[in-house]
């Protein structure tokens, strides 16, 4: 952890019990400007920065800098999240990779088990998945055993894996795609570790781990050996986004679908230039929106 050189370190008590947190309002009466007025995203961003602010990747400066913004849009940004998805086709290589880092551990005499991801890793069986039935309601089974039979060493792999590294789990095939899996089941809006509570991060192997940002997750798509960087405690690096607001006012008409809203809010966007930018939603609208209907929007965001 890091050495709190805002004095940010506080106490919460909860229904569940008292933990600590890092106050952006502490930091907010130890930096110039208002840390209040910043964008969502930003202050997200930010309480990462100040909770990891003296440790091996994050300075007093880069906090201060990112508590400027927008001056500092443009700047490097070592960010922290809280946790990985992964689906099945970047997510087994990073796990070999684990296996064979313990196996090169074990050969210098080394203790193997001191190998494991620093960060939750959650690895979600959905791409690779072949379908030989369907219009059935047997169907969804028969997949499932087959599935197992032509698969069989592969999922004895990561049944081990998931017993043998700490901060690693598996979602077994026939219970979601990837997307759907993290927003129904693995989001958790905020995370506990080591008694320090924080927002729920992440960093996900898929163009579309965007759309848990509608509800409220920041996250978002990377590539695989910048994810499997993520499980070992480094930081993604990136640049300090521009942040476009999208307001959003009364609520859909009759007849008219979310995909409407959705082919409409791309088109605008597209024609505006976001690449590379974050999009914050906000208006007396968004109320309006069920979470599918979020979802769908922030699924286009790639």
């Amino acid at each position: 952890m890091a050495n709190d050189p805002f004095g940010a370190r506080t106490k919460l008590n909860t229904g569940s019990g008292e933990v600590e947190l890092y106050s952006l309002k502490t930091l907010d009466e130890e930096v110039e400007g208002d840390v209040f007025s910043l964008p969502f995203s930003i202050r997200v961003m930010l309480e990462s920065l100040l909770r990891n602010a003296g440790g091996k990747f994050v300075s007093r400066e880069d906090v201060e800098a990112l508590a400027s913004w927008p001056e500092s849009i443009g700047g490097e940004l070592a960010y922290l999240p809280a946790r990985v998805v992964m689906q099945d086709f970047t997510g087994v290589p990073a796990i070999v990779d684990l296996a064979a880092m313990r196996s090169a551990m074990q050969n210098v005499g080394g203790d193997a088990k001191k190998i494991n991801p620093l960060v939750p890793v959650a690895l979600v069986i959905d791409h690779s998945v072949q379908v030989d039935a369907f219009g059935s309601h047997a169907a969804l089974q028969f997949n499932a055993e087959r599935e197992f039979q032509r698969n069989r060493e592969r999922y004895e792999f990561l049944k081990w894996g998931q017993q043998a590294f700490d901060n690693f789990s598996v979602v077994p095939p026939a219970t979601g795609i990837i997307h759907q899996v993290n927003l129904e089941y693995l989001a958790k809006g905020v995370i506990v570790k080591d008694g320090v509570a924080m927002p729920d991060t992440l960093v996900g192997t898929d163009s579309h781990t965007t759309m848990i940002n509608g509800l409220g997750v920041l996250g978002w798509g990377v590539g695989g050996i910048e994810a499997e960087a993520v499980t070992l405690g480094q930081p993604y690096y990136m640049l300090v986004p521009e942040v476009i607001g999208f307001k959003l006012t009364k609520a859909l008409p009759e007849g008219v679908t979310a995909t409407d809203l959705v082919l409409t809010v791309t088109q605008m966007l597209r024609a505006h230039g976001v690449v590379g930018k974050f999009v914050e939603f906000y208006g007396d609208g968004l109320s309006r929106l069920s979470l599918p209907d979020r979802a769908t929007i922030a699924n286009m965001s790639p």
